[in-house]
């Protein structure tokens, strides 16, 4: 995967930042929303394209674009570069292989300790009772 390749792709688009700011707020775009067309990416192999529609499918659009806002800074250009950082990582943690689990077997002292411990905890806790008189 080429992240250069992968930039090229993006698309910035810059609006009003929500929120309260003052006279300053309602004059400038400062955040910075990040458009990825995961459908018609050719900086993707079909095998990571499918991986990755996997991993974002709530995320994307019906049209399979991935929408991404940062409004974090003041600063568009803070902005943008945060956007941009979340996407690589959000792109690598699509792409990471998933370790192949091998099952194994609980060891037989475990399971004794685990019965002794039950057994200690219910002899404590009968011992709480108040004893029956006959």
């Amino acid at each position: 995967m080429d992240t250069s390749l992968l930039k090229s792709e993006i698309t910035y688009k810059y609006v009003r930042s929500s929120g309260s700011g003052g006279q300053h707020v309602n004059k400038v775009s400062s955040k910075a929303a990040l458009y990825f067309d995961l459908k018609n990416s050719n900086a993707l192999t079909e095998e990571e394209r499918e991986k990755l529609s996997e991993f974002f499918n709530t995320r994307l659009t019906k049209d399979g674009v991935l929408m991404l806002a940062c409004s974090d800074s003041r600063s568009q250009f803070r902005n943008k570069a945060l956007v941009t950082q979340r996407f690589l990582e959000l792109i690598k943690e699509g792409l990471k292989e998933d370790k192949i689990r091998i099952a194994t077997r609980v060891p037989r002292s475990v399971k004794k300790k685990r019965l002794k411990n039950k057994r200690i905890n219910a002899d404590k806790k009968a011992n709480r009772k108040r004893p029956i008189i006959e």
